[in-house]
């Protein structure tokens, strides 16, 4: 049993090395796609501010860990953690060897649920679907915290990036019109020059945003590993250099998260990021529509405004979907025709299929286990 906690742990941080490079295009295709950075010059930025956000809160953990299966229904044991994992394993190595920014988030939620479904012989209640709250935003359930974000949080970031390009297209062109000394900084050639050395700031915001969600789902799943180990006794005779993994009285408490598992997160996630994704970056810094510095700028901002909000409230949401629109909505302030909607059309298929799909994996995988009699 041991053997399969330990298992757990690493394809969970498998999956986070995996996040780290299939993520990286979310927090940097722009400000590559602007030249504002060489691709080497961004990944190392994303990979540090990744580590930094990724120390930030543990509410997006505790979503994960608690959240959206219920343990009264089924026993999250470590085939099914490792089920789980995989499913969400494979279907981000599909979706990044065709290009496509689907969402690692809702890979894994969609892995959970599908191996919590299989492992209770499909009873539904297995999964936590709706538990509501005053206010709104701290209800439970798949429905609250995967569901409804999956349409609000990318509609924010869409509408968000077009207001946000509208209103720098506004104060450039009154500028314009001011003449003067006004005038003179309204040219493309000091807006692109400030734009560019702002597009720094906001990709580092990007990339602190994606540690804060992202890394914080894996926490989550090592968590649920670890206190389901200790509850069953499985840690009680661990060897003295593996104590470590002992959840420590106030996490088990609290279901909080121990600073090990968030350094160790934090650093694969990082050491992931480093690798790059260059395939994903292609489709959304050239291919959806054509940046420059204060587009980069404008989209950069409002995704990461949007995710780190939703960090806060414990949201797992998705990084991809939310640059992505947010990517979208700075075209359409430019004009609707500056978006290749035939890009767009691809990426909203691979959104509406990824928990579907890394669920019937999952699922698959516990039902293979089942039949060869490892579980």
């Amino acid at each position: 049993m041991l053997t399969l906690v330990l298992l757990v742990v690493l394809i969970a941080l498998v999956f986070e090395y995996i996040n780290g490079f299939h993520d990286t295009a979310n927090s940097i295709a722009t400000v590559v796609a602007t030249k504002v950075l060489s691709p080497t010059q961004a990944v190392m930025m994303a990979a540090t501010t990744n580590l930094i956000g990724a120390l930030f809160g543990t509410a997006v953990a505790k979503t994960i860990s608690s959240g959206l299966i219920d343990a009264g229904v089924v026993q999250v044991t470590s085939q099914v953690l490792i089920c789980a994992l995989s499913g969400g394993v494979i279907w981000n190595l599909i979706t990044w060897y065709l290009g496509l920014p689907s969402s690692s988030s809702h890979a894994l939620i969609g892995g959970l649920c599908g191996a919590a479904l299989a492992a209770s012989k499909n009873d539904w209640g297995a999964i936590i679907w709706s538990q509501p709250a005053e206010p709104f935003w701290q209800g439970v359930g798949l429905l609250w915290k995967v569901v409804v974000p999956m349409f609000s949080s990318p509609l924010s970031g869409f509408v968000m990036g077009l207001v946000v390009m509208g209103l720098m297209f506004a104060i450039i062109a009154g500028m314009a019109k001011a003449g003067g000394l006004l005038g003179r900084y309204a040219r493309p050639v000091w807006v692109n020059w400030f734009f560019g050395k702002a597009q720094i700031a906001s990709a580092g915001y990007m990339g602190f945003a994606h540690g804060m969600n992202d890394a914080q789902k894996t926490m989550g799943i090592i968590a649920l590993a670890l206190f389901g180990a200790q509850a069953a006794g499985t840690l009680d005779e661990l060897p003295w250099f593996l104590g470590f993994l002992h959840p420590s009285e106030h996490a088990m408490q609290n279901n909080d998260i121990d600073l090990w598992i968030k350094l160790v997160c934090a650093g694969t996630m990082a050491a992931g990021t480093a690798a790059g994704g260059w395939r994903i970056i292609k489709t959304l810094g050239h291919k959806m529509v054509k940046l420059h510095p204060i587009h980069g700028f404008a989209a950069e901002t409002s995704a990461a405004t949007v995710i780190t909000l939703a960090s806060s409230f414990g949201i797992p949401v998705s990084t991809t979907h939310n640059i992505s629109a947010a990517i979208m909505g700075v075209g359409a302030a430019k004009r609707l025709n500056a978006i290749r909607w035939s890009i767009v059309e691809r990426m909203v298929w691979a959104w509406i299929l990824t928990i579907p799909a890394a669920g019937l994996i999952a699922w698959l995988l516990v039902e293979m286990f089942r039949l060869f009699g490892w579980m």
